[in-house]
């Protein structure tokens, strides 16, 4: 079975790397709170509805985990999303690919689980490879990568507590609520700081590249990639999910190039190729063991 979530949540990965793209076309026309609104609320309506048709008892506890996990859902993509508006796809992938090296970081603030050699190798790397990445990009450090990294936190703080919470609570409606918080939350800032009426009005709902975005967004990238994790997790460890979605800024820079031409410079692909292993080397048991017998190989040269 832990098999089986490997595979489906490298499948999760593709589909978040991939509409990294998508979404950037949409929010042209769609504002960020707007957009992740509408999407998070068609994707809760389907579990909404399964919900009242299996008769589902409406545990609180179930209740407050699935906002809480909502909560955290929507720092990460409010934020991903707003960065999107001035940064590039491949940056913002690989930007909040650090939410990887972060998991292990608030392992050890909030449940005292000491980092590993390899996870503070792990850091120290992806930090030096953020910086090339950002200086070899021929887009300058901007504010939307800003916005992305802080996003990182919400998804690390997400990967975190879904491990805690599957285990004690009804998987459905963990997924139903926290989707609703996300659709709820970010309508709420859409009504505070965008204009939804003047978007309303001027038929942007009828665009084809924003109708397109939010079927593939809502459907695949939302309700499909959340029942998933939410149920994978079940199977697997923190820190092996953030392994597998060091995947998705693969992916998203894969996109990047095949649909809109993005190209990384030398020092750029350098950045983001550090910024990979800095995160496998947080978390794979391989580079762990190679710390280990590098270190092992020093003393005896010492002596």
């Amino acid at each position: 079975m832990a098999r089986i979530a490997d595979i489906a949540l490298i499948g999760v990965a593709f589909i978040w790397g991939s509409t990294f793209v998508v979404v950037q076309s949409a929010i042209e026309f769609l504002p960020p709170f707007m957009f992740n609104g509408i999407r998070f609320l068609m994707a809760a309506i389907p579990l909404t509805m399964v919900l009242f048709i299996k008769k589902t008892p409406l545990v609180k506890r179930s209740i407050l985990y699935g906002i809480i996990l909502g909560a955290f859902l929507f720092i990460g993509y409010a934020f991903q999303t707003m960065g999107l508006v001035f940064t590039t796809p491949s940056k913002a992938g690989f930007v909040t690919g650090l939410s990887v090296v972060i998991v292990p970081l608030f392992l050890f603030i909030f449940f005292k689980r000491s980092p590993s050699k390899g996870a503070i190798t792990g850091s120290i790397l992806a930090a030096i490879g953020l910086y090339l990445l950002m200086a070899g990009h021929s887009q300058a450090f901007n504010i939307g990568d800003a916005y992305v990294f802080i996003c990182a936190f919400g998804f690390a703080l997400h990967i975190i507590y879904t491990d805690f919470f599957t285990q004690k609570a009804s998987l459905l409606l963990l997924t139903t609520v926290q989707l609703c918080t996300v659709g709820i939350l970010s309508m709420g800032c859409a009504f505070m700081f965008e204009d939804p009426k003047v978007l309303l009005l001027n038929g942007v709902l009828g665009n084809k590249e924003v109708i397109t975005a939010l079927l593939i967004t809502s459907l695949l990238a939302t309700l499909l990639a959340f029942i998933t994790q939410t149920y994978a997790q079940r199977y697997t460890t923190p820190s092996r999910v953030a392994i597998i979605f060091t995947l998705e800024p693969v992916f998203a820079a894969i996109c990047s190039y095949l649909w809109i031409g993005e190209r990384l410079g030398s020092l750029a692909i350098a950045g983001s190729g550090l910024i990979v292993i800095g995160m496998l080397f947080s978390e794979l048991p391989i580079f762990a063991w190679m710390l280990k017998k590098m270190n092992k190989n020093h003393s005896v040269e010492v002596k």
